[in-house]
């Protein structure tokens, strides 16, 4: 199975943070699956960035690329999918990333507590 990367998981991926199980950190640097990073991770630390709640140096294109990560594009589908998901759950971004691995059959690698129990698709709990 391949999986796609909430954007948090990206961060603590980068950081080395201790918030990210080993168990995850072992199946992301192991795995001879793909592993993805959806254009809504970039948008949603670009708007950090911008908003001062997020201090990160350098490209997150060019880090993702340096994990041998996969950009994964948003298409007018995953669009919709999204917007229709019977979910009450308002965060776009979390929307998003749950429309596209619902669509593409992919693994979500989160630890929002938010997803848990809410949505019907395949879940790796990073912390």
């Amino acid at each position: 199975m391949s999986f796609l990367l909430d954007t948090h998981v990206l961060l603590w991926l980068e950081g080395g943070s201790p918030k990210l199980s080993r168990r995850v950190v072992d199946l992301i640097s192991t795995t001879d699956q793909s592993i993805f990073v959806s254009a809504a991770t970039f948008w949603e630390i670009a708007i950090k960035r911008r908003s001062g709640k997020l201090v990160l140096r350098g490209s997150v294109r060019e880090m993702v690329a340096a994990a041998g990560f996969t950009e994964l594009a948003i298409g007018a589908d995953d669009g919709e999918l999204a917007g229709a998901l019977d979910w009450e759950h308002k965060d776009p971004f979390d929307r998003m990333l749950v429309a596209q691995c619902r669509d593409r059959g992919l693994s979500l690698v989160t630890a929002d507590a938010a997803l848990r129990g809410r949505i019907e698709i395949p879940i790796v709990w990073a912390a």
